[in-house]
Order: C-alpha cells, then structure tokens, then sequence
C-alpha cells in the first residue's frame, strides 16, 4: 500500500520519465488489484476488465461478475459494450473510404445526401461532421427521431448556431452522420462494411455490431443507476457512434494495431494511421478522428479536463491546425465511452507501446475511469515507485 501510495502521489507532475517492461506480472497485477477493487467497490460497478498491453505482451485482469442475477464472473470471453469508443471504428471506416478514393474529407455532407440540399450542410464538410465542428449539432438526437425519414426531417430542420470549423461541440448526430455518408460513397451499408473492412481486417473476431446469439452468454449485462440489468438501445446511427460491443483481448488488439504493432493489408493501416491526425487544438485537447490527443508526459489534470462533463456538454472555440498534425508517437490518444449500463475507458502512447483499456457493466463517472486507469499507467511506466525520492 506505501508502494501504491508512492505512484499515486506522482499523478500531477506527469508520467513518462522512463519506458519499462513489465518484469515482474506479479507485481503488475498487485498494483491493478490495489486500484481497481476500491474504484469498483466506491462505485458499485459489478463487473470489469482490465487489459494493458506492453511492448506487444499483454494482462487481462478480471473482476466481480458479468450478471449479477446468474453470478457469472467476469472472464477473458466476457462481451461489453464500448459506448463513444465506438467512435473511433466509426472514424476509421470514414479514413478508410477516403484512403480507398470513395470520399474526401472536404465533400459537402449533401453530396453523398441530397435530401439536405439547400440546408446549412450545404456547407457542412464531412471532416467538420466527423470532428463536432459542424456548427452546433446537438449531443444526442431529440426522443422523437426514431427513423430515417425522421432523421432526414431533424437535419433539414436544424439551423447551426456556428460558422462551421469554428467551435467544437461534441455530438452522436454529428459523427453519425459522418459514418452514414461514408458508407453512402461505398455503395453499401454501414453495418456490413464495419464489419467486413474494419473488423475482419483487424482479426477482431470477438468484436460484433450485433452481438450473435451463440455468443449471448459471453455478453455482460450492464445495470442502470437502479441497478436493473439493460443491453444498449438501438437508435438512429447507434452503430456509428455507441453500437460496437467487445472483449478486453480484442481491444488490446485495436490498440496494438493504432500503435502499428499488427500486420494489416496497406488500406487498412493507412485508414487506422489517418485517425491519428490532429485537426484543431481546444484548451490542451488536439482533436483527430474519434481520438483525443494529449502531449506526453501528461498530467491527469490535463486528461481530467479534456474528459470532462465541461468539453462533452458545451460548445467550445477551437484553433484549426493548419496544416493538419501528423501522426505523432509522442503523445497519449484516448476516448470514453458509456452506455446506461456500461462505462469505457481506453488510452495509449505510441512511443511507449503502451495500452489500457478498462471495461464495466455500470456507467460510473468518468473521471473515476480517467484517474485508475492514469494510475495503472504510472504503474506500468514506474513500477518500482519513486524510491530515491522516499
């Protein structure tokens, strides 16, 4: 418990001083347990996963259970529910058809809808829709729009409240609609190209839009702030932007990949790379394609406020990044997610071939998430503590 107070005590000045390999699993997963049942037992979450990877080498640490009703434990094979991390699949179908030449960044949203002809998207790029800079889009759809003719209806009636490219405002109709258009310039649904490009080409085979039936066992359920055990909702665009259900191995796996560690076919790896570009900046946040990216070493407080209610709920003027930031390996990228029964976490760092993900089946608060997971990777970076400064 001194060790781990040591490594928590670091959290505001930054992780980063030195890379390391995880020699002793032992103590890794020592440290994990000293985060992780506490963050669980303050938050009544049932069940988590834990899965770090390290240099190609992965832990997958497991705890409490999938259903409460059934006392299922939580295992390698247990099926959540990403929530907003499903974003970034979404943002790399959408690099994926530009890299294919179906699309470019710069098409107008009613090029590939023509029923917004005459709309504000007329001006509207899909790089503005797929970086909440459309102008205003809202977090969620209104409870009324349940379908596609409604759907269309909202967009033809919705007037933005910005120059679009000028303010952030982070939004599901927003990047919905950019994952919707994309599979329009493919010719094909979005569902079957999400999982024919994206997740077959990743060998995520454990990863479902719909979870099968044969694999329903494998599937947590999640629980409501009441506590009842609830799936996600099916909505407009819900597969675009909160739809993609998975296990901790195979978002090691993802993240593997966005690190360049897994052998992909060249569209592919060029799409995954390209939702790494940084497109504007906004407070110490530069925003990519479903991605966030920090400057590393970071400190939590910087994390805590690029995941904040403040930068999810309210507009925000941003600073376009002309040209573009390249990809870096200096830097931590990282995306939340929730449903109403589930709560994400994932981050990484390209230079250190770091990554964590942390999975639950109840949707606890985010900065809870943000500040275990900051404090597994200083005990990866630093799993000796800081010694010499005792």
């Amino acid at each position: 418990m001194q060790k781990l107070g040591i490594i928590a005590g670091c959290l505001f000045y930054g992780v980063g001083a030195h890379a390391t390999e995880v020699n002793d699993p032992e103590q890794l997963e020592r440290a994990v347990n000293e985060i992780i049942r506490p963050l669980m037992k303050d938050n009544d979450v049932p069940g988590m996963a834990i899965a770090i990877t390290v240099k190609g080498k992965r832990y997958i640490f497991n705890y409490g259970v999938a259903s409460k009703e059934s006392g299922q434990k939580v295992t390698n094979d247990t099926i959540f529910e990403l929530g907003s991390i499903s974003k970034t699949f979404t943002a790399a179908l959408g690099s994926y058809a530009q890299i294919s030449g179906k699309l470019s960044f710069s098409d107008k949203a009613t090029k590939y809808m023509p029923e917004l002809a005459g709309t504000g998207f007329d001006k509207i790029s899909l790089l503005d829709l797929a970086t909440y800079s459309a102008g205003g889009l809202p977090l969620q759809f209104p409870n009324g729009v349940t379908d596609q003719d409604k759907m269309v209806a909202y967009y033809r009636n919705w007037h933005p409240s910005f120059a679009p490219g000028t303010y952030r405002q982070y939004s599901n109709p927003s990047i919905g609609l950019f994952g919707y258009l994309a599979a329009q310039a493919m010719g094909e649904p979005f569902d079957g190209l999400m999982r024919d490009k994206i997740l077959s080409g990743l060998n995520l085979s454990h990863t479902y839009i719909r979870v099968p039936p044969a694999e329903m066992s494998n599937y947590a359920y999640g629980y409501s702030k009441q506590g009842k055990p609830i799936h996600v909702n099916g909505g407009v665009f819900d597969t675009q932007a909160y739809g993609i259900k998975t296990t901790g191995s195979d978002m090691l796996a993802f993240l593997e990949a966005n690190m360049g560690e897994a052998k992909l076919d060249a569209t592919l790896r060029q799409a995954i790379d390209a939702t790494h570009v940084g497109y504007y900046r906004v407070d110490n946040t530069t925003q990519a394609l479903g991605w966030e990216i920090y400057a590393y070493p970071t400190t939590l407080a910087r994390l805590l406020a690029g995941n904040s209610s403040d930068m999810a709920l309210e507009p925000h003027k941003i600073t376009r990044l002309n040209p573009p930031q390249q990809p870096r390996k200096d830097v931590l990228l990282n995306k939340t997610g929730s449903t109403n029964g589930f709560g994400a976490y994932a981050a990484f760092i390209p230079a250190r071939q770091i990554g964590i993900v942390l999975l639950a089946n109840k949707n606890f608060p985010i900065p809870a998430r943000v500040s275990s997971v900051y404090k597994i990777l200083t005990a990866v970076e630093n799993p000796a503590g800081s010694k010499e400064a005792k």
